[in-house]
């Protein structure tokens, strides 16, 4: 680190001593303050594609009778959650870096990790609902408009949102009842669990507990759920003679795959980063936040027929239209 972004990071700490205790300082991310402008227009850029991509997304499902299906229901619900976790975050952490105080409020604090932690969870249980809508789809697809009813669906929603909800009060509840002391700094762009923890003069035993406890009954069932559903659905993709017809059946599983993938993928690149090399951790951050979000719904229209054309009818009439 620079003298000057040591000056940067001292002024900083400053302020917090002499701010009230309502406050806390996101540090965000440590680069030369000439990079700011570039991390900044970086952050529009790829935030644009999510906006763009996720409402685009939203919009072609809503509209389009074909995708009226439990598939789609849950990708639409998908891409609500990718934008909207990514709306808890990004807009004050791109405020932050133009910012020379990168203050948020106690409440603003407890209300980005209870979202954010919102979101997440249930983003990853709608993915184990989908993996059970394409299991039930391809092993028993004479009982799918029984089993995948419209309420069924609703319901697996509803109740994603519900352990979304439960998980988050918890950890807001032991985050927050924790004491802090002098220093207000967290070492993030954002309010997280494990940033705030280290700004703590309390025992984080429990809170650390809750945490993994969480962690536990969140990720266990969910990836349990989705890899015994892709079992049964390869079991039996494999016993189709004709060619034609696995690579149509596989097909229908590769987008939700590659999002499966993607979004393990950059959790796991987040928190197995080691806990000494922040910097690491944020860029990680950036990746789940920002790049995943992004992405979801190009691995969607790309792998998907349907959905590549219903984003052409969209366009055909926008030519005949002009």
């Amino acid at each position: 680190m620079s003298d000057k972004e040591r000056v940067n990071y001292s002024d900083v700490t400053d302020f917090i001593h002499d701010s009230e205790v309502t406050d806390f300082i996101l540090v965000g991310i440590r680069v030369r303050p000439e990079l700011h402008s570039v991390i900044f227009l970086l952050f529009l850029f790829i935030y644009g594609m999510v906006l763009l991509g996720n409402l685009s997304m939203i919009g072609i499902i809503v509209t389009d009778p074909k995708l009226n299906t439990p598939m789609y229901f849950f990708l639409g619900n998908l891409s609500v959650i990718d934008l909207s976790y990514s709306t808890v975050i990004v807009p004050k952490a791109m405020v932050n870096i133009l910012s020379q105080k990168k203050t948020i409020s106690f409440v603003g604090c407890v209300a980005q990790l209870f979202l954010y932690a919102l979101f997440m969870v249930t983003e990853a249980f709608v993915l184990a609902a989908m993996a059970y809508d394409r299991f039930t789809a391809i092993c028993n697809p004479l009982l799918y408009s029984v089993r995948m009813s419209r309420s069924v669906c609703v319901q697996l929603v509803a109740g994603s949102y519900l352990c979304g909800w439960v998980s988050s009060i918890l950890q807001i509840s032991v985050t927050f009842s924790m004491t802090f002391c002098a220093s207000r700094v967290i070492d993030h762009f954002y309010c997280d669990s494990n940033p705030i923890e280290k700004i703590s003069c309390s025992n984080t035993f429990i809170n650390k507990m809750v945490s993994l406890s969480l962690a536990v009954l969140i990720i266990l069932p969910t990836i349990i759920v989705i890899v015994v559903s892709y079992m049964y659905i390869v079991s039996t993709v494999l016993k189709i003679q004709s060619s034609e017809g696995r690579k149509k059946a596989f097909s229908t599983c590769s987008s939700h795959l590659g999002v499966v993938s993607l979004l393990y993928g950059t959790v796991s690149f987040v928190y197995l980063t080691p806990p000494n090399n922040p910097e690491l951790r944020k860029i990680a951050s950036v990746c789940y936040i920002l790049l995943t979000p992004m992405l979801n719904p190009l691995i969607y229209s790309l792998r998907n027929k349907d959905v590549k054309e219903a984003v052409k009818k969209v366009l055909c009439k926008k030519d005949v239209l002009f």
